[in-house]
């Protein structure tokens, strides 16, 4: 199954790569919104995207999660943030939200439950 990484902070993304590589997945990666949907739209079977809230470009995480949303309906969605805590009713229906730092096995089990 593929994930797609989405964060700015090279550091950041490459941890939750890791991560995933780690539990088996096939990892793409983006550093932007814009780079995030490219790789949407080079690798239609993308099943989850994990994204930062806060990236520069066209748009910032929340925006990129319902893009995707109405794009492409059937990938599942994670936010992260460690900077803002996000309202209830901001994210599209479904949507998982953590605030930075998380712990790996919760996200795991998030990761499990949204592709199964």
């Amino acid at each position: 199954m593929k994930i797609l990484v989405v964060d700015d902070e090279p550091l950041i993304r490459l941890g939750l790569a890791f991560l995933a590589i780690d539990w088996g997945y096939e990892v793409l990666e983006a550093g932007s919104a814009d780079e995030a949907i490219q790789e949407l739209e080079r690798h239609p079977d993308i099943r989850l995207v994990i994204t930062d809230v806060d990236m520069p470009g066209s748009m910032d995480g929340v925006r990129l999660a319902h893009f995707v949303r109405k794009r492409w309906p059937s990938a599942a969605l994670i936010v992260v943030s460690g900077k803002l805590a996000l309202k209830d009713g901001l994210l599209p229906a479904g949507c998982r939200f953590f605030e930075k730092p998380m712990r790996d096995e919760r996200l795991r089990e998030a990761i499990l439950e949204l592709t199964s």
